[in-house]
């Protein structure tokens, strides 16, 4: 029959007065790690002693018990207890639950002390994130539980929110099919269906990074840094129906996101009419909005120009007092190597209100504002943007005839563009049936069309016989045309002026213009960039010197020099360069493929080169907006690495993406440095490019020169060319 196993036994436990227990040598931790001394204290204080403390009899020199014993397993426990004590929280005599041990034990104190700690199994993390929530159900607040366990509100917030995450992907989770950032990725929504679909899709993804689930659970959300939110605020979002904003309680989020776009764009769309009319009710004959104006919206139109409003006297004084203070500060910290945060912040405020006082509003001649219009939309910060006012050449007030019965400027026939058009409307801002009509009209509404002409005009010759004729001049025309050279150039020059300057329903006969770039990808700040603004000035300025008809305009580009009508004709030549790099569409849409984006931006290089492009120059810098916070971590740390050097970058390496960006643009604040996309590449051999190309560099036509040209028969021509 076979023998029972012998039962074991468990070893006693007692209580034992304190101050009859010793810390033993035994006791193998000597690294302070986890909860602090006085933490434990504290918590023992509120809940007591839970876990009893390890003891072993000590003996004398003839193996008798002394009554006193040591610890060798507890020892922080111990402490803590001792603390206490010392505080006379706990009297030197209080009983200690303790399990005590045979003096002789075979197995050694320092094994105890040792197993004790390593057979200990700390909680899964997602325990601890169910056991907040548990004590959440039972009516704890979080500031309670961050003090009972030594830790953060914000670390409590972030543990229920993972705890928020749907129950089947936690158990995920505990089976080690997701780590704890995915986890901490798909906490980003509430909505535990999606989080489920996203999961499902990870298996059929090569891309299962946190980011990637973020991207998925946001698609389609709007930022509450966006413009728009700004714009209308998330207090009016929410109190029209839309829920608060989801948040990332682990990553940098600028607010979180709003889940509901077609709501916040319809209280765009409201806020912007009611601001459009608020607008068009001080005296303007149309009020044009956008979300973000079209890139050469006002082109055709012409701007008039007002009065900056005069400042009171108190804003004068303040204005002052402002740059006083601006003064001292700059004087007091200029020399300074680390400006303090208040001081900074102070001398940005001061800036701010500055240019608040100084950007004043303008006023303009009610008669100008009876014809003209302003642009609404709203600016990156979330406020209206205001441009005009803008006169449109069919609101232009016609000449009286003369005596002669000779008719006014033909300009003012009604040559529209379809922008900020208000609908027709009888006098007084009526309808033919009385009822208001208001001049408020979204930037993408349709036009009236102009009058037609009378279709029932019979025409002196039949169509086709016009067209057979005609075709015959308009070869002999081109042979003509092709003998002088000083005429062709002439003639592009007014194609090019034409669709610069002018409305486009009255084109050259020469079939040549300008396919003016409109950027289909293009930054929210283009239109304020450095050289946006130097191209508006010059386009200003040019025309200023044009006659306001373009039946004026082949007399009056004759009357120009060589120089002249060469800078004209470079500036709107320039409008038709494009170097972007457009989003190449997965399906070839007949407009643009990769391989033409190439060979464009590859030209472009060639006249970068040759005209000797600068982009630091002209004012860019890489900033946390416009270029950091698109890319990744190690994308920021290379860039870093790359303009500073790899300290630099190791300075910032272990930041969190948002504010690495924003020391990423501190420091390569005046480095010069530019990506890739937006360097021009060297030649390897320039003397073989320019043989490529066929040209030295960018010269006058030589009737436009006014230096006196080789004769090419000369024997000094040939020389040159040999060179």
């Amino acid at each position: 029959m076979a023998k029972a196993p012998q039962k074991i036994t468990l070893s006693p436990s007692r209580d034992i007065p304190f101050d009859k227990l010793i810390l033993s040598q035994s006791n193998v931790r000597r690294v302070k790690a986890g909860v602090s001394i006085p933490e434990l204290a504290e918590d023992i204080a509120r809940r007591g002693l839970i876990q009893g403390l390890n003891v072993r009899p000590v003996l004398d020199g003839e193996g008798q018990e002394t009554g006193s014993f040591e610890v060798p397993a507890g020892g922080r426990r111990y402490r803590a207890l001792e603390l206490l004590i010392r505080k006379k929280r706990l009297a030197k005599n209080a009983p200690t639950p303790c399990i005590v041990k045979d003096a002789n034990d075979p197995i050694p104190a320092e094994e105890d002390s040792y197993a004790e700690n390593h057979f200990r199994e700390p909680l899964h993390p997602l325990d601890q994130f169910r056991g907040m929530q548990m004590l959440v159900d039972k009516g704890w607040d979080v500031d309670a539980i961050a003090a009972h366990f030594m830790t953060t509100p914000a670390v409590v917030t972030q543990r229920l929110k993972l705890a928020s995450v749907s129950p089947k992907l936690h158990e995920v989770y505990a089976e080690e099919r997701m780590s704890l950032q995915q986890l901490m990725a798909f906490s980003v929504s509430d909505d535990h269906e999606r989080q489920e679909q996203v999961w499902e899709l990870l298996a059929h993804s090569l891309n299962k990074s946190a980011a990637y689930i973020r991207d998925r659970l946001t698609e389609g959300a709007v930022r509450v840094a966006d413009k728009r939110v700004r714009f209308v605020t998330v207090d009016a979002y929410v109190a029209a129906g839309g829920r608060q904003a989801m948040r990332d309680l682990f990553e940098e989020d600028d607010g979180g996101w709003l889940t509901d776009p077609t709501l916040l764009d319809r209280l765009v769309g409201e806020k912007l009419q009611a601001e459009g009319e608020r607008i068009g009710a001080e005296g303007w004959k149309w009020v044009a909005t956008a979300l973000d104006l079209p890139w050469g919206v006002t082109n055709g139109l012409r701007e008039i120009v007002g009065t900056p409003a005069p400042m009171t006297a108190e804003e004068d004084a303040k204005l002052a007092a402002l740059q006083a203070e601006a003064d001292e500060l700059e004087d007091e910290w200029a020399d300074a190597h680390d400006v303090p945060d208040d001081v900074s912040a102070r001398a940005v405020a001061i800036d701010a209100e500055i240019g608040r006082l100084v950007d004043r509003a303008m006023t303009f001649d009610p008669e100008e504002m009876a014809r003209a219009g302003v642009f609404v939309s709203i600016d990156v910060d979330g406020s209206l943007l205001l441009e005009g006012g803008y006169v449109r050449p069919e609101d232009e007030p016609v000449a009286e005839p003369d005596g002669d019965g000779a008719e006014g400027d033909p300009d003012a026939e009604g040559n529209g563009t379809d922008t900020g058009r208000a609908p027709a409307s009888g006098q007084d801002g009526e309808d033919d049936r009385g009822a208001p009509v208001s001049n408020v009209v979204p930037i993408t509404a349709a036009t009236d069309d102009d009058d037609d002409a009378d279709d029932e005009i019979v025409k002196p010759l039949p169509d086709r016989l016009v067209a057979d004729l005609t075709a015959w001049r308009t070869l002999a025309l081109q042979d003509a045309f092709a003998q002088s050279p000083s005429t062709a150039f002439a003639a592009v020059l007014h194609a090019f002026v034409l669709s610069s300057f002018y409305m486009a329903s009255r084109e050259s006969c020469l079939q040549a213009s300008l396919n003016t770039v409109s950027f289909g990808w293009a930054p929210a700040s283009l239109r304020n960039s450095g050289p946006a603004k130097s191209i508006a000035e010059r386009h200003a300025r040019w025309k200023e010197r044009l006659p306001r008809s373009e039946n004026d305009l082949w007399e009056a580009l004759l009357q120009l020099d060589g120089a002249e009508q060469a800078a004209l004709f470079a500036h709107c030549a320039s409008k038709a360069v494009n170097a972007q790099a457009e989003i190449v569409p997965k399906h070839d849409n007949g407009r643009v493929s990769k391989h033409s984006v190439e060979r464009r931006l590859e030209h472009s290089h060639v006249l970068a080169r040759a005209v000797g492009l600068d982009i630091v120059g002209a004012g860019w810098k890489p900033t946390a907006e416009d270029y950091f916070r698109s890319v990744t971590k190690p994308r920021i740390l290379a860039d870093v690495s790359e303009a500073k050097g790899p300290k630099f970058a190791e300075m910032i390496d272990h930041l969190k993406k948002g504010d690495m960006a924003r020391e990423a643009e501190r420091l390569l604040d005046d480095a010069g440095w530019l990506p890739e996309p937006m360097r021009t590449p060297e030649l390897v051999d320039l003397l073989a490019a320019e043989q490529a190309t066929g040209t030295e560099g960018a010269v006058l036509p030589a009737f436009l020169d006014d230096e006196p040209q080789p004769d090419a028969e000369s024997d000094e021509s040939f020389a040159v060319a040999a060179e």
